[in-house]
């Protein structure tokens, strides 16, 4: 009995350990996100390109992610959730090196889809906290985790702002680069998880420790998948700087027609293969597909207010207030805190209040926040209150929408249902 509890309790304190050590990821990779914010005109200057160009900065980084994130979850589920985990960072820190060092557009932007590649580490993540973390326990590690985003975010905001005025954009890299070189290191000694094997014997063959034989990457799934989202978003991308020319829409036109086309046969596929990429079922879902629709709004509107708001302050009157890196820092770090300490409440919340509830309460608060900003825009301190708004009801959505999917799906594809 008593060394029953022991083990007890060592497991507990090894989970919890592993939870703050994962934590730091959101830390460091939103620092660093969102301290490259407010250089988005210093790079359109000393690189020579349009706002229109520029958007690929963005846009190469979250085709990157949009593409990893199953997959790096999917394998994660098959290879083990530590091993992938450490080749996704090893990837990302590349990429925080190569920024680092980049002297053209073409370089910055290969920087960028490495950095982009390191977004799959929170599916995973966020895997190896289910499992090592009680149920009970989850929505409050949950809500440590996902704070750190909002945490990382007001750090990078107002250091970056700080670090590009005095000593330039380069610094912002170069500032975050020994972080993830040494956490990396502490992930290898420290963290420990079980294999896939052990992992999910138990949940697939009823206990008896005999796993199926088709635990294996989904090879066309995967190239079909990434095809269809890399098509759209870059549809998208280009349909943003294009004007009425048929120069311009034909190639537009190709890239949608392909994204459908490739979602058509990635579906067929799926249906066919003996061990897909994605179940088809899970997605379909009613536990599962609605919380995901919310929280892909939801992180839609995070971005839209990290990477437009830094472009609106900076730009000059009348499109913009004419502001500077440190007038981007003022106008966001409200936004940046509230979701800081919403995230935090929200996980509290959550045990006394459904998951269902707290994700619907979350979507109506964002609702007036983005109606807010819609109607009352004209000044810097009602942009903020505005974000505020938004900040509450977006931190109270991804939270309930979260623990949907964590309790809704099983252990052993956690890693792909998290990557969606």
């Amino acid at each position: 009995m008593a060394s029953s509890i022991e083990q007890k309790e060592d497991v507990n304190r090894s989970g919890w350990s592993t939870l703050l050590i994962l934590s730091c990821l959101g830390l460091i990779v939103m620092f660093d996100e969102t301290m490259i914010l407010p250089a988005i005109p210093d790079f359109i200057r000393d690189f020579n390109i349009s706002y229109s160009t520029s958007s690929w900065l963005l846009s190469s980084y979250i085709i990157a992610a949009a593409v990893m994130t199953p997959i790096g979850g999917k394998l994660s589920d098959i290879y083990g959730k530590k091993k992938i985990l450490l080749i996704v960072m090893a990837i990302y820190t590349v990429g925080i090196m190569a920024g680092r060092f980049a002297t053209d557009f073409e370089f910055m932007l290969a920087a960028r889809v490495a950095q982009g590649v390191g977004m799959a580490m929170f599916p995973i993540a966020f895997g190896i906290i289910r499992e090592v973390l009680p149920e009970k326990k989850l929505a409050i590690g949950q809500t440590i985790f996902s704070s750190t985003f909002s945490g990382g975010a007001v750090v990078g905001l107002v250091g970056g702002a700080a670090i590009i005025q005095d000593f330039g954009w380069q610094a912002t890299f170069l500032a975050i680069l020994p972080v993830a070189i040494a956490l990396w290191l502490i992930i290898v000694r420290f963290v420990h998880v079980r294999s896939p094997t052990s992992a999910v014997a138990a949940t697939i063959e009823g206990g008896n420790g005999n796993l199926p034989n088709n635990r294996t990457i989904d090879i066309k799934g995967t190239l079909l998948l990434a095809a269809t989202i890399i098509s759209f978003l870059a549809g998208i991308t280009l349909l943003e700087g294009s004007n009425s020319s048929s120069i311009t829409a034909y190639p537009v036109a190709g890239l949608f027609v392909a994204s459908g086309v490739s979602l058509a046969a990635f579906i067929v596929i799926e249906r066919r293969v003996h061990s897909p990429l994605l179940d088809l079922k899970l997605m379909t879902s009613k536990s599962f597909l609605p919380p995901t629709i919310i929280l892909m709004l939801v992180f839609m509107s995070i971005f839209m207010v990290y990477l437009t708001i830094p472009v609106m302050v900076r730009s000059p009157p009348p499109l913009g207030f004419g502001g500077d890196a440190v007038a981007v820092a003022a106008v966001q770090l409200p936004f940046m805190v509230v979701l800081l300490i919403g995230t935090i409440m929200s996980g509290f919340i959550l045990n006394r209040v459904k998951n269902t509830k707290l994700t619907l309460l979350g979507t109506v608060i964002s609702a007036i926040g983005f109606f807010i900003l819609f109607v009352f825009h004209s000044t810097e301190n009602m942009v903020s209150i505005g974000l505020t708004i938004l900040a509450a009801g977006l931190s109270l959505s991804i939270t309930g929408a979260f623990n949907v999917i964590l309790l809704s799906v099983p252990v052993h594809v956690t890693g792909i249902a998290l990557g969606m």
